[in-house]
């Protein structure tokens, strides 16, 4: 069996008819407010065998490497090529223009928190859907100075100025994240990037490896010191950001027996390291080809970036002096 915990953070209540009301309402971590872990702690231990049962995000591959052996060799050697976009001709107010086909199919709605859905129908819908996603490669330590290397795929950069980031742990049976525990104990941590040739052992450090366990060795992957912060970088990554916790968001009314509370951890950077020979002279760019990233996708599928193609952003006092369409909106608008 292949255990991914790189894509089990969904912050979606577990829907076995044990809470039937949902209200988002999130509240900033107090400093001596009782922590997730301990709340976890004290469940009926009766409480989390049944979550646990019921908790289905971990998928059973069956016999996976011999289906893999069936499949192509992976080319390590395959460059990033560039084409054109889908519609280089493109204009103002065209939609898309495939003769109406994307608007034949009709949409289902469908309530996340309705009684008779399965939490895990929601895990497996947003992590096919919203895809791909960036894998958050975060190294950590505890109070006492125990390590912890986790990967993440809810995680997103969520701005430059200042360089922010946020991750999400969803609820989980019994304990909470050894990785979120450490945030909160030391608000430190070093987010690695992750390219196509670590993919392996980042996928190890997934396993669910006992609180202390050091993911580190159990990847191979090796440390590198850090700047402002104590624990280490990954030095096979092209890219680390040495970050500390601003704060923590906690979903209180989330939790169900034998769960683990959910939450956001916003992080602010503190130091980059890029690797030499990745980037440009005054390293305001990294190469895509040296980079090599990987994304995950639904299931335990990861996507590699195989072509690219790009669209300049356009100005608006530009385009309206040369374009019908334009010129008319911007005649109508009601502000101007």
């Amino acid at each position: 069996m292949i255990y991914v915990k790189t894509i089990g953070r969904l912050p979606f209540r577990q829907s076995h008819n044990l809470i039937r009301e949902y209200r988002v309402q999130t509240q900033s971590l107090k400093p001596f407010r009782m922590s997730s872990s301990t709340s976890a702690a004290t469940a009926p231990e009766g409480d989390t065998a049944v979550a646990q049962k019921n908790y289905k995000i971990v998928q059973d591959v069956g016999n996976f490497a011999e289906t893999e052996a069936k499949r192509p060799d992976f080319d390590q050697a395959k460059l990033i090529e560039v084409t054109k976009s889908p519609y280089p001709n493109w204009k103002y107010g065209e939609g898309v223009p495939d003769n109406g086909a994307s608007l034949v199919q009709k949409h289902h709605e469908i309530d996340p928190y309705a009684p008779d859905r399965p939490m895990i129908n929601n895990y497996r819908l947003l992590v096919s859907g919203i895809a791909p996603r960036p894998v958050g490669f975060l190294s950590t330590i505890n109070s006492e100075g125990q390590k912890n290397l986790s990967p993440f795929s809810y995680f997103q950069v969520i701005d430059h100025d200042p360089p922010m980031f946020i991750v999400g742990f969803s609820s989980r049976p019994g304990r909470v994240k050894d990785t979120y525990r450490n945030l909160k104990e030391t608000r430190e941590c070093v987010i690695n990037t992750v390219s196509e040739n670590m993919i392996e052992a980042v996928n190890a450090t997934a396993i669910d490896a006992p609180y202390g366990v050091s993911e580190w060795e159990v990847s191979g992957l090796h440390e590198a010191p850090s700047t402002t912060v104590k624990p280490s970088r990954v030095k096979e990554s092209v890219f680390n950001i040495e970050g500390k916790v601003i704060d923590i968001k906690e979903f209180t009314d989330h939790q169900a027996p034998g769960m683990s509370l959910a939450a956001t951890v916003l992080i602010k950077a503190t130091r980059f390291w890029v690797k030499e020979g990745t980037a440009d002279a005054d390293y305001s760019h990294i190469d895509l080809d040296k980079l090599r990233p990987i994304g995950q996708l639904g299931g335990v599928s990861y996507g590699r970036v195989t072509s690219t193609f790009e669209r300049p952003r356009s100005k608006w006092d530009g385009e309206v002096l040369k374009n019908e369409l334009l010129a008319k909106l911007d005649a109508a608008n009601p502000n101007k």
